[in-house]
């Protein structure tokens, strides 16, 4: 274990003597606060963070980083409050540890529920300081260090924990080196039998081609004098987890996952790495399909480097990564590897790319619903392997595998995706839910009255789009619920000659305390959804003046049925039961959190709450209404060549479209036909009745 001394020392390399003495005395203060506190280990407390301090001045992190590792568990687990420390050491650097500090006063029912809080906290305090989460995980990857002294369950859940969250943040940020040994380390903890497996076999693997490995090494070496390019070649083998990872995707046995040798060759700038590529393509033949140019297109974290994958002796498959000296710096550090970690320093690519992830970030959170809600959307963002696709202007986007043209959409602006409609692939006409791959150009269409789908839930990949879906569809929802209850305790509270917005206003905040509700729009969308029955409200909002003796609130409101339009939004479904279309007799069934389910009023299903009030509400169609409904049509006719066609041309030339259709046969000579079509009104249905009915085959036509 290094001590103060020794970090010390090491620090003068690249900071002041007053910057590490600056240090020092925030390690003093540490072990003055953390006095007589011991890790499960049996070590003093100070160790973890002189531990923590020390992983980040190998990366040569500012001495406001060092200081805030020394302290980062200060507040969190001492006497020591914030206010504290920002006299000792002022508000940079308690910010920071402030945003790395759990959120430990406040009382959760489960960890998950304990983690999302933490990792919420932790990103807003991110988005105003990155060097929070550089702390972070140089905290967590001290303790997956020392995570053995833990018990079992509990290495298990940090592990886990880990691998879900923190190793993927170490990538997005660039930081190659701390993300595998996260990774390899939670391997190991989570699951200690496959993590002793795969390294034995790795083990056996280098043990019988060690000396092919060397002779690759010696032949690259001479390939790249012979060509007259400068390079450092350093051999490695791949991670136990990346390779653990690529047997379980894959679905391949050890034997059978090629790459398991590396080599990467860092030179001094971007010519040469394609040339140098160029040289080992000749020497060694090259693997179809498995040459990626991250030079040219950087990864989001600002990762570059050319990959290709080469057919060494011996059937090995070698990998050879080529890069840059910067890009070397970049991809094992990442952002730590630039000095200033403040907005104002705007050229540094990966610095800006993580920045922007961030405020990314921080937007997802602010249209989660919950604290779980993010922290799932936010996983969702981590794991996704990337395909690069290109705006009709030439811009390139980074999109998650599997994603689709709406999450393009919500990539380029949050508007875009709230308003598309359709889009152009390579400018073909495609369906929205179609995965997109790397290369391609797409174009979103859009329209000022277009809104976004709930059906887009189940094929978009990306947080961004799921959370702003999710939002939209939230607010919607409620503004269409707020309207439908005033409407609807308008009708009842029209039995006691008032309205809404004449109720009482003592009368009002006292029923709203007794059902816990904070405002009136707060009842009034508990009214649309179905939580409350508006007749009960009614009778309990009405004028206290009221004479009940008088007047008793009957079953159904006095005045003429609620009206619907069609355009009432979520707050109002069809039931798929009766199918009614304008021109039926209708009544609303009042459904607990889906508003009202409107079926025709001799509809089988809602013969037993048609005189419930609590279940029921009388309604008719606005004359304005302007739209298609679903209905079934169940045809009986001869069997013939070609009906299905005739049918579908007859519907068609009097203004249907078919959704559906079903075929059973009944005898030889006879069939049924199921039509699932769209009408305009009861009008329109019986045009279409009376065509298909005039088709000699046709014996029998019924409304299903």
């Amino acid at each position: 274990m290094p001590t103060i001394y020794d970090l010390s020392q090491r620090l003068t390399d690249y900071l002041d003597i007053q910057q590490v003495n600056q240090v020092r005395r925030a390690y003093f203060y540490a072990e003055q606060a953390h006095d007589g506190q011991r890790r499960k280990s049996g070590e003093p407390y100070v160790t973890h963070p002189l531990a923590v301090a020390s992983i980040l001045s190998e990366m040569n992190m500012d001495h406001q980083s060092l200081m805030a590792a020394m302290l980062h568990d200060v507040i969190e687990d001492t006497q020591i409050d914030k206010a504290d420390l920002s006299d000792q050491f002022g508000d940079t650097i308690t910010s920071i540890v402030d945003g790395v500090s759990k959120l430990t006063h406040l009382h959760f029912e489960t960890k998950a529920e304990a983690q999302a809080e933490n990792f919420q906290k932790m990103v807003m305090a991110m988005a105003e300081d990155i060097r929070v989460i550089l702390v972070k995980l140089g905290d967590r990857l001290h303790n997956m260090r020392t995570l053995g002294v833990m018990p079992p369950a509990k290495q298990r859940r940090i592990a886990r924990e880990t691998l879900d969250i923190y190793a993927p943040i170490a990538s997005r940020l660039g930081m190659h080196d701390i993300h595998m040994e996260l990774q390899d380390l939670a391997f190991r903890a989570y699951y200690p039998m496959r993590y002793k497996y795969v390294g034995r076999a790795v083990q056996q693997a280098r043990g019988n081609r060690f000396d092919m490995i060397e002779k690759i090494e010696k032949t690259l070496e001479d390939c790249l004098e012979r060509e007259g390019l400068p390079g450092d070649i350093k051999g490695r083998e791949k991670h136990l987890y990346s390779i653990y990872r690529k047997m379980v995707t894959q679905k391949k046995s050890f034997a059978e996952i090629m790459d398991v040798f590396a080599f990467r060759i860092v030179t001094d700038k971007i010519d040469t790495c394609y040339r140098i590529l160029g040289a080992v393509h000749n020497l060694y033949k090259p693997v179809a399909g498995r040459f990626k140019d991250y030079i040219a297109i950087p990864k989001a974290n600002g990762y570059q480097s050319l990959h290709t994958d080469l057919f060494g002796a011996r059937d090995i498959t070698i990998e050879i990564q080529i890069r840059t000296e910067e890009m070397e710096a970049i991809a094992t550090q990442g952002i730590a590897s630039h000095g200033d970690y403040k907005a104002g320093k705007d050229n540094e690519a990966s610095y800006n790319r993580a920045r922007q992830w961030v405020q990314g970030l921080l937007e997802m959170q602010r249209q989660a619903g919950d604290s779980m809600e993010f922290i799932e959307n936010v996983k969702i963002d981590l794991f996704a392997d990337e395909v690069y696709v290109f705006t009709p202007q030439g811009r390139i986007l980074e999109l998650p595998k599997g994603a689709t043209p709406v999450d393009f959409a919500y990539a380029v602006h949050t508007d875009i995706g709230n308003s598309c409609v359709s889009c152009r692939i390579n400018r073909r006409l495609a369906p929205l839910s179609t995965p997109l791959e790397s290369g391609q150009t797409v174009e979103i269409i859009t329209t000022p009255s277009a809104q976004p789908n709930m059906a887009w839930l189940n094929f978009v990949t990306t947080g961004k789009a799921r959370t702003n879906i999710r939002h939209f569809l939230k607010t919607k929802e409620q503004g269409e619920s707020i309207a439908l209850g005033n409407r609807l305790l308008n009708q009842f509270l029209a039995n006691f000659d008032t309205t809404v917005d004449s109720l009482d206003e003592a009368v009002l905040k006292e029923y709203l305390d007794e059902v816990e509700l904070l405002s009136l729009d707060d009842l009034l969308r508990e009214i649309g959804l179905g939580n409350k029955m508006a007749y009960m409200v009614a009778q309990r909002l009405k004028p206290r003046s009221h004479d009940e003796t008088k007047q008793k609130l009957p079953n159904r409101p006095s005045n003429r049925p609620l009206s619907i339009s069609g355009s009432e939004g979520m707050v109002l479904s069809y039931a798929r039961c009766c199918h009614p279309i304008p021109g039926d007799m209708i009544i609303g069934h009042i459904s607990s959190g889906r508003g009202i389910v409107v079926h025709r009023d001799d509809c089988r299903n809602i013969t037993e709450f048609q005189d419930d009030p609590k279940k029921c509400v009388y309604l008719d169609w606005d004359k304005a209404v302007d739209d298609e409904f679903e209905v079934s049509l169940k045809v009986e006719l001869a069997a013939q060549r070609g009906i299905i066609a005739t049918l579908a041309t007859k519907a068609s030339a009097v203004g249907a479209n078919i959704h559906r259709i079903d075929i059973d046969e009944k005898e030889a000579q006879m069939s049924t036909v199921h039509l699932d079509i769209s009408v305009r009104s009861r009008i329109h249905l019986a045009r279409v009745m009376k065509r298909l009915r005039a088709l000699k085959s046709v014996s029998r036509i019924t409304r299903a």
